[in-house]
């Protein structure tokens, strides 16, 4: 049985202890690096390329979110588990968008935790003790936020927006900001901002994240194609 290679990033030095001693119960998994901040996150997982990453999200220098978005656009292979203190089905959406392949609370059991690391080093996705495919996590996504009601009208009242509209929707699902798609796309901040502007009026939403959600249950986009970031990926 080959060994999964495990990246430990949280700011408390205590916390990171009692995430070692779990890994350590497991022969199979192997700590090969550990990080207190955002950027240094960053640079150790250009150096040792984990397979797994144990990510807190409130980090110094960089947030975790961030982090995660940057370190999984340039290493595909690399997967990501959010660790916090928020259990909120929102936050594991912005989690999951930015690249994480699950989402734990703090006080997980380590059996869970060691099971969440095998299930997302296999492919599989996991929020909490739920293992799920991508099918399955679409479902939890619809049946959490709310997605299957954005299509409540029909599609006969449905209006599809324009390609350009899509391809600023496609960013937006992944986390990006409107100055980012701007600079992406090499178009100006302001028409982005028109263009959101018209998306969420079409989609009848209120804000990016229903907008983001109707679009990945919808099929329009999936979490393993994400766009190339706008920012240089490391460093």
């Amino acid at each position: 049985m080959s060994v999964i290679n495990i990246m430990i990033v949280d700011d408390h030095p205590f916390f990171r202890q009692g995430l070692r001693d779990v890994i350590s119960t497991d022969e199979g998994l192997k700590v090969v690096a550990e990080a207190g901040d955002g950027q240094r996150a960053i640079e150790l997982a250009e150096v040792h390329q984990p397979d797994v990453i144990l990510m807190d999200i409130n980090l110094p220098t960089i947030n975790g979110l961030q982090v995660t978005r940057r370190i999984t656009n340039a290493y595909s292979d690399i997967k990501v588990i959010t660790i916090t203190g928020y259990d909120d089905a929102q936050q594991v959406f912005h989690a999951l968008r930015a690249g994480a392949s699950a989402y734990c609370p703090k006080d997980v059991m380590p059996d869970i935790l060691i099971e969440n690391i095998r299930q997302v080093h296999a492919g599989n996705y996991a929020v909490g003790e739920q293992v799920m495919s991508y099918e399955g996590l679409m479902s939890w996504l619809d049946d959490k936020l709310g997605a299957h009601d954005l299509l409540s009208g029909g599609e006969d009242v449905f209006i599809p927006l324009s390609p350009r509209e899509m391809e600023i929707l496609d960013h937006v699902t992944y986390g990006f900001s409107n100055k980012e798609i701007a600079h992406h796309l090499k178009i100006s901040h302001q028409t982005v901002k028109n263009h959101m502007t018209a998306i969420l009026k079409k989609l009848g939403v209120d804000d990016r994240t229903q907008a983001a959600v109707h679009a990945l249950s919808n099929g329009w986009v999936r979490l393993s194609e994400r766009p190339t970031s706008p920012e240089a990926p490391l460093g």
